[in-house]
Parts: C-alpha cells; structure tokens; sequence
C-alpha cells in the first residue's frame, strides 16, 4: 500500500546524540548514551510544569529506562526549511522570552546547567579529532578569545532557564499542522546565560547569514515580549558579544569536521562562518567575568 502523503517517515533523526521515531500522533526520541537520567528527569519534569504551559512542548507521560533512556511526545508540525520567508522568528523570540522570565525557584529541582557551552566545547573537539587540511588555526584563535565559562572549563552565570540550542529547528506547530508554535528538545535545558539562546541568530546576523530585516523582528519581538537577555533598549552587543562569538566559532569547528569527514569543500554558507572566525580573530579577548 503506496504512503499517504501527509505521513512522516517513521525515523525522524538517527544521530550519535539520539535517534527521533514517530508512531502515528507519538514521536519517541532515544536519547544519548550515558545521558544522566537526573538531568533528564528535571528536563522533562521542566517541561511538563504549568508555568511552561504554551512554551515547551509537554512530555507524554515518564522518562522510560532501559539501554538506552527514552522520552516520549506528542507529534508536531516543523518549521519549512524550503520556506524562510516564512520562518516564524518573531513567535521564536516571544518564547524564549517567556522561557526566560519563568521563575527558576518555581521549577521541579535540582536543575541542571544549560548546556550551551559544552556543545561549543564537543564542537572543537571533534573538530581537532577530524584534522581539517586548513581553517583550523582561524577558528581556534577565534576559540581563544572566549573567556573560560564559555569554553566550558569553568562554571557559567546562572541567571535564567535557557533552552540551550535555539534554533529553527527547536520549534513545531501543535496540535499539528496549524497549532501555536512550541519548542521541542529540552537536552540542553538548564540555567544558564540567557543571552546564549539568542547567540545564533545574532551570530547568522553577523555573518550576513540572517537578514537585518529578520534580526530586527526576532531582537524586537524579545524585547517587547519582556525578554531579560538584553537590555530593554540599546546596544544588545554588550550581552550578546560572548555567546555570538561562541556559536560562530562552534558553527564553523562543525562545518569544517563535517566537511572533512565527508572529502567535501565547504559551501558558502560555511565559507561565511569561517570568515567570522578571522574577524573575531583579530578582537580583542571578550570579558573574563560574564556578560554584564
């Protein structure tokens, strides 16, 4: 019997850091090996909470234990990536600001920290493992002009409940396909530096990768919604500086591992993140301490 169209393959994302499968209304993701189940637990126990009702898209039921641990929950409606004219940055920007101004004392705890930093750190990592033939030495100059807590080596500020990993992909309509946006993937969940979750646009921004139009509605939408991240008006950079400079330099430490590992040139959207790397490069090293 041929598939109806408006099925989804069953195996959504088969990735070393989880495999995504859909049964009917239900999406399960296999989460990634060694993943501490009390992390995951209050992840899961922050995103069934009421005070994150409309903002995280809820858990079904527990965290399932076995060889690998398990959470399940309802099926939603991605982001078009053939269609960015239609990206939704504004309703991204109006969550996060939500999630950002949600009383952590109020949450099921402990909470762990917001795993941003980590993932930049693994980036360089495999980066290093992969040996690229050239473009390392930018993104490792890059990688030294970020303060400790960004690199990971020492414990970050601690001001808000981030999501960790903000991008387009973190977001599905629900109920699916015309339901309100939520955000999905709470591995990253924790407290941390909020501004974090705003350093990839802003970072695309930089590189010429987002337009100023699109940068504008996100940063302003923040803004309105009551977002903590950056101030309520002026120059955002002064908290944005840190957490933009290490999701370029995680961006392009990933284009240039992929790229390598697959025998491929980088395209231009890569080509755009390295040439970042060169120009944050030649900055001078960002605050030690912390965004302001």
């Amino acid at each position: 019997m041929p598939r109806s169209p408006d099925v989804a393959e069953p195996v959504l994302a088969d990735r070393p850091d989880g495999t995504v499968v859909r049964h009917g209304d239900v999406v399960a993701k296999a989460h990634a090996p060694g993943t501490p189940p009390a992390d995951l637990g209050a992840r899961l126990a922050v995103a069934a909470h009421p005070a994150l009702a409309g903002v995280l898209l809820p858990p079904l039921g527990p965290l399932a234990h076995g060889l690998r641990l398990i959470s399940c929950w309802p099926h939603g409606s991605p982001v078009d990536p053939h269609a960015p004219e239609l990206a939704p940055w504004k309703d991204a920007a109006v969550l996060l600001a939500r999630l950002h101004t949600v009383d952590p004392l109020a949450l099921p705890g402990p909470l762990p920290p917001m795993r941003g930093p980590v993932k930049a750190a693994r980036a360089v990592a495999r980066m290093r493992a992969a040996s690229p033939p050239r473009g390392s030495g930018l993104v490792l100059r890059a990688w030294a002009t970020l303060p400790a807590w960004a690199r990971a080596e020492v414990p970050g500020p601690a001001r808000a409940l981030c999501h960790g990993d903000l991008h387009l992909g973190q977001l599905v309509r629900h109920p699916a396909p015309h339901g309100a946006w939520r955000l999905i993937d709470i591995d990253d969940l924790g407290l941390g530096d909020p501004a974090w979750d705003l350093a990839r646009p802003a970072a695309w921004h930089g590189c010429g990768l987002l337009s100023a139009a699109d940068w504008s509605t996100f940063l302003g939408a923040y803004r309105a919604a009551g977002g903590n991240a950056v101030p309520g008006e002026g120059d955002p950079w002064v908290r944005l500086d840190v957490p933009a400079r290490a999701l370029t330099v995680q961006t392009a430490a990933l284009a240039l591992a992929k790229a390598t590992e697959a025998g491929r040139p980088l395209d231009d959207a890569e080509t755009a993140v390295l040439d970042a790397c060169a120009r944050i490069a030649g900055l001078p090293p960002a605050g030690a301490g912390g965004n302001p």
